[in-house]
């Protein structure tokens, strides 16, 4: 039985969502720190246009087109427009709104894994 692309898809969104959990919760804690800088994860879409999926070879006639692997990049957001006098740009209600955001796509996330799970094995049993 060949893998199902579902859950590799389910599997990387749990990974990105995990990196993006960490830096939110790094600018939680430190949003009292003077001259501090929000930090940001690349949006999940630029992720998967950046991952390229390519045919896997069965049998040793077939051309091998290899899969390469996504990075995550976390990267500062200097927005002048919330920088607090501090210089620091963490705004805890934005943290807290991302923080919410990330718990319901990983709801989601898995109840979406859940059921196709659950689809799966109806059909093998039927």
């Amino acid at each position: 039985m060949q893998p199902v692309n579902l859950f590799n898809l389910a599997s990387t969104q749990s990974q990105w969502l995990s990196v993006r959990q960490s830096a939110i919760a790094g600018n939680i804690a430190n949003v009292n720190t003077p001259g501090y800088g929000t930090a940001e994860v690349e949006p999940f879409e630029k992720v998967l246009n950046n991952k390229s999926v390519g045919l896997t070879a069965t049998q040793e006639g077939h051309f091998a087109a290899g899969v390469t692997n996504a990075a995550f990049a976390v990267r500062n957001e200097n927005t002048t427009n919330s920088v607090l006098p501090s210089k620091n740009s963490v705004v805890l209600e934005n943290e807290l709104m991302k923080a919410g955001d990330v718990r319901r796509t990983f709801e989601l996330n898995t109840a979406i894994v859940k059921s196709f799970h659950r689809m799966m094995m109806l059909s093998v049993k039927g």
